[in-house]
């Protein structure tokens, strides 16, 4: 079966910046929903036609990735605003900024970088924001979507969907 809208499929990949840096590896096959909320539009085109098997090498510029970095998304706030127990690396949802907090962007995830005493920096960005990414996808199945799956817009796994954690768990996928 080929790759089209509405179908989903079993990736595995090494991602990698510009340098040869290794950013990220999926082993184990995950399913995406292509036509859905899965995959960047770029990778989405770029597996169109293919079949299980193919292997793609792809490079994608920020503006096709998770875009440039935005300094006005990086806010300073007062340190009593947060928990005693914060730690570099924990994340807020927008709707979840402790009270007191200045106003942010609705439906970003805001990253601690930095805490001060008197202060934390928080960084709406996502993590490879203004990265160039250079990714190796093997097609490991292709399989049509159920309705619940084309329903949900996603087959329960995103591209570098980033999700609230807590500090020492760096999954990017």
């Amino acid at each position: 079966m080929e790759v089209t809208q509405q179908c989903v499929v079993a990736l595995t990949w090494t991602l990698k910046d510009t340098l040869g840096e290794e950013l990220d590896v999926l082993d184990e096959p995950v399913d995406f929903l292509v036509g859905g909320d899965d995959l960047l539009k770029r990778i989405e085109e770029a597996l169109q036609g293919h079949v299980a098997g193919d292997k793609l090498d792809l490079h994608l510029e920020p503006e096709e990735a998770f875009g440039d970095y935005d300094e006005t998304l990086i806010f300073l706030e007062k340190r009593e605003l947060f928990p005693a127990e914060i730690e570099e690396g924990m994340t807020f949802e927008s709707s979840a900024m402790p009270q007191g907090t200045n106003p942010v962007l609705p439906g970003l995830l805001y990253t601690v970088t930095e805490i001060y005493p008197e202060h934390v920096v928080l960084d709406g960005n996502h993590p490879l924001a203004g990265i160039a990414l250079r990714i190796h996808v093997q097609i490991e199945a292709v399989r049509n979507a159920t309705e619940e799956e084309v329903g949900r817009g996603t087959a329960g796994t995103g591209f570098f969907r980033i999700e609230p954690q807590a500090p020492g768990n760096d999954t990017v996928h």
